[in-house]
This record gives structure tokens, C-alpha cells and sequence, in this order.
């Protein structure tokens, strides 16, 4: 055995990893945007899976570490909740060193006090260009590494791309590639093949340009498939749909060109995918079941949100008006769908196209639930809402703004795809309410400020039924 070999500290395969990380993970994890659990208490982690993607060895004497890049699946156990997985699953790139230079300082988790890490400093790895860069090199060179395994599409990656974390996600964590491609490494990970990964992809299929296809991706091969991380084409110079909207409004512009864009843009899309997907129809039992996942989800966000409670049968007249029609025999069709579609998932190149993207789907939401084909008035009614929250956010709140946008979208969609959304106006209130109901929740648990928004949404559409 070679020098360098018997210096290795071997960790994919040492059960003292996990509990020398512990006590460091206790604290970390819950400061985290992208942890799910915040608010209860951390019992217990076990280990899925490591992998050394950069061994963490030492030198002949021990004296020094050369910089390691571990991957680790993690599972967290925590007291359960509704809707809420008690052993929710995590994807965590850590770097290690033995000391941080000043310019990671900020993505220190810790010192290891004992194990196979003891003496060494462990931090957030994404945070390291170094390790960043390992990461573009393994998709160029893609295969089987461990409990990983790294897949692309035909085209080469460069190399040598500089890279640099974006800050304004929540749920997970995008890094930027010489303003070539970005990587989505998903946080919180479900078993089977995430949304974000199957729709670009059967888009790409179809050859609809409205969605930037993977260029590479990974999955942890066992247990799986998991998706970790989907490499796509940066869109760069393009403008996000929500702050184009604002700008809008801050200066008084007409939206109502752009609103109609979009739904030419999502009619294609949703086109390209019925195209590419299975596509069956709701019959009766399908139709009650999604009235009724509804009405469960309502009374379950009233119990959280009591301000909600006061507005609870009202709204739930649009849950039964569409049951109602079930019963007597009507159906509709359903397909995939982007599944969280609203202006920040949206960008306008330059000339004036429209793409979509993230594809992921509500977070908070089984994937199960997500890879679910649904009718297409769910991703409609999720802009529908987004019009309605950027009007909202601007004072004096400009209702006739929200409105024309909300006409020009559908007027958009209906023309690129022959089927009117307010041809079905019970279907398309019930999504609606759908939504107004989920960012409720959403906002009376992280940005209570904001709560009023989806209230008065709330007002609205519960007086529809008297």
C-alpha cells in the first residue's frame, strides 16, 4: 500500500461520520431557507448515502488536509406534521478543510470535535469555486461515482466556466456557470424522477423552444432514482417575468402585450406536453377525488390560518360546484403541467420571447402529487393569482391593471391553443380558490407581511357564491 493510499481517511464507508456531524447539523440545518422543518425540534439523522467526490486525504505526516468535497443524503427525523414527511430527506455538498480562508468564512458549518473529520472544518461546498468547479467536471465526464451517477445529453460541456451561487432561491440552491448554464441542485429529495427533470426533457423531445433543455444531470443510483441536480442553458440577459411586471406598474405602463405573450407561451407548452405525456380524463371518481383534495386542503389551512375560517363555505362552494358537475357525468381532460407556474417562473429574452421554467412544481407537495397529470387551467389560474399579487404589492393597489392582464393572458392562451380557460369558468374558480388557499398558508408561515394579498383574493372569491 502506497504512502498517499494509507493516509486516506475513509468516510463513504465509516458509521462515525454521521454522528460527528450531528451536533454541527442540529444547528445548520434549521438556519437553512431550503429546510422544510423549521419550527420542530431535529430528533435523530440517519445516513442514505455518501459519496467522496474529492477524497478528503491528508499529508505523509498528518499535519495538513487537502481540500474534500463529500455528498451526503441525509435523513431528518422530526416529530411528524400534516402534509409534512417526519423523515424528510436532504442533499448536503460538504466542503472540507482544515482551516477556511477569510472569503468562506460565511459558509462555515462548523468544526468537527471527533470521527474520521476530527480537527477539520466542514462548510457549505457549493460556496467553494473549487469545488463548484468539480462538480461542472463531473458532468463533462459523466458515469458512475459511488452512490452517484452522472448523466448529459449530446452536446459538450466547456470547461473551465467560473462559477458563483445565486442567492434568491428558497427551496433550493442555483449556481451560475460563466453565464453558460446554471445548475439547480435540489435540497429536499423524493423518490422518483423529479418534475424539473422530466418535463424539460420530454420538451426537448416535442422541440419546444419555451423551455431550456437538461444539458446534464444527476441521481443518486440506490435507493432511486433520486434527482439531486439538472444542468441547463443559461438564459442570460433574459429578465424575470415578476420584476417586469413591477417595473410596469411603477411607472404606469400598459402589461397587457406581455400578458398575452405568456399565454401563447404556456398554450405551447401545455400543448408540447400533452403531446409528449399520457393524457387521461377525469371521469366521476376523479373529479370528486380532486373536489375533495381541495375541500381537504381548505379546511386544513383554515385550522392553521383562522382568519381564513369566517370564508370557509364560501369558498367551498367552488370545490362542490365542480364535484357537482363530476356527479352528473361531466369530464375533463388532464395532462402534465408546470404544476407553480406564476411571473417568477417566467423570463423575456431580449427580443421579446417568453420562456418557462422550473418545472419542480409546488415544494411543499408530495411529489407523488406533482408528477400527477391535472387539467391545464391549474398552471392558468396559478398566473391568474400572480397578475392579481403584483398589482397587489403596488400602492394605490391597481385592480383595472390586474384585470386587463388577466384578460389578455387568457385571450393569449385561448388563441395559440383553441381552448378558452373561461370556457369552464367552474373548473377555472375552484383552481383558483386552489391557490389563493395555498398562499394563505404559505404567507401567514413565512412572510406574514404579505398575508393580506391572498386575502383579498379570498374576499373575492368567496363572494362569487352569494
Amino acid at each position: 500500500m502506497s504512502e498517499a493510499a494509507s493516509t486516506r481517511v475513509a468516510l463513504a464507508d465509516s458509521t462515525a461520520l454521521l454522528p460527528s456531524l450531528a451536533p454541527l447539523l442540529h444547528e445548520w440545518l434549521p438556519r437553512q431557507r431550503w429546510f422544510a422543518g423549521k419550527g420542530r425540534p431535529i430528533t435523530a439523522f440517519s445516513l442514505v448515502s455518501a459519496t467522496e467526490i474529492l477524497p478528503v486525504d491528508t499529508d505523509p505526516v498528518g499535519a495538513r488536509t487537502r481540500t474534500g468535497l463529500l455528498h451526503l443524503l441525509v435523513r431528518v427525523h422530526q416529530p411528524s406534521m400534516p402534509a409534512q414527511s417526519p423523515d424528510d430527506c436532504y442533499q448536503l455538498l460538504l466542503g472540507v478543510r482544515s482551516a477556511l480562508p477569510p472569503r468562506l468564512a460565511p459558509a462555515l458549518i462548523g468544526h468537527v470535535a471527533k470521527g474520521p473529520l476530527a480537527g477539520r472544518t466542514v462548510y457549505e461546498g457549493l460556496h467553494d469555486p473549487r469545488l463548484a468547479e468539480l462538480l461542472l467536471e463531473r458532468f463533462r465526464t459523466p458515469g458512475t461515482l459511488g452512490a452517484l451517477r452522472f448523466d448529459r445529453g449530446g452536446a459538450p460541456i466547456a470547461a473551465g466556466l467560473a462559477p458563483r451561487v445565486l442567492d434568491t432561491e428558497q427551496s433550493n440552491t442555483s449556481l451560475v456557470y460563466g453565464n453558460a448554464y446554471i445548475l439547480k441542485i435540489f435540497r429536499r429529495i423524493f423518490p422518483g424522477t423529479n418534475p424539473d427533470l422530466e418535463l424539460p426533457l420530454a420538451l426537448a423531445r416535442e422541440g419546444c423552444g419555451r423551455v431550456p433543455a437538461p444539458v446534464a444531470w444527476f441521481e443518486a443510483a440506490a435507493p432511486g432514482p433520486l434527482t439531486l441536480g439538472v444542468l441547463q442553458p443559461f438564459l442570460r440577459g433574459a429578465q424575470d417575468g415578476w420584476q417586469l411586471a413591477l417595473r410596469a406598474l411603477a411607472k404606469g405602463l400598459d402589461f397587457t402585450a406581455e400578458a398575452h405573450a405568456l399565454g401563447t407561451a404556456t398554450a405551447e407548452v401545455h400543448t408540447a406536453l400533452a403531446a409528449a405525456l399520457p393524457t387521461p380524463t377525469l371521469r366521476r371518481s376523479q373529479t370528486e377525488h380532486l373536489a375533495a383534495a381541495m375541500v381537504q386542503r381548505l379546511e386544513a389551512a383554515a385550522q392553521a390560518v383562522p382568519a381564513l375560517m369566517p370564508y370557509v363555505p364560501g369558498l367551498r362552494t367552488a370545490f362542490d360546484a365542480v364535484a357537482a358537475l363530476g356527479h352528473r357525468g361531466h369530464d375533463w381532460a388532464a395532462q402534465r403541467v408546470h404544476g407553480d407556474l406564476h411571473l417568477g417562473q417566467t423570463l423575456r429574452a431580449a427580443d421579446g420571447f417568453w420562456s418557462l421554467i422550473d418545472f419542480e412544481g409546488e415544494p411543499a407537495r408530495p411529489l407523488p402529487e406533482r408528477r400527477r397529470p391535472q387539467p391545464p387551467v391549474r398552471d392558468i389560474a396559478g398566473m391568474l393569482r400572480s397578475f392579481d399579487y403584483a398589482a397587489r404589492s403596488h400602492r394605490p393597489w391597481n385592480a383595472e391593471w390586474a384585470a386587463r392582464c388577466r384578460t389578455a393572458y387568457c385571450e393569449g392562451y385561448a388563441k395559440a391553443s383553441g381552448v378558452d380557460p373561461r370556457s369552464e369558468p367552474e373548473l377555472l374558480r375552484a383552481h383558483e380558490t386552489d391557490k389563493a388557499v395555498y398562499e394563505v398558508l404559505y404567507e401567514a408561515r413565512h412572510r406574514p407581511d404579505w398575508l393580506p394579498v391572498p386575502m383579498a383574493a379570498i374576499q373575492r372569491l368567496a363572494a362569487v357564491a352569494d
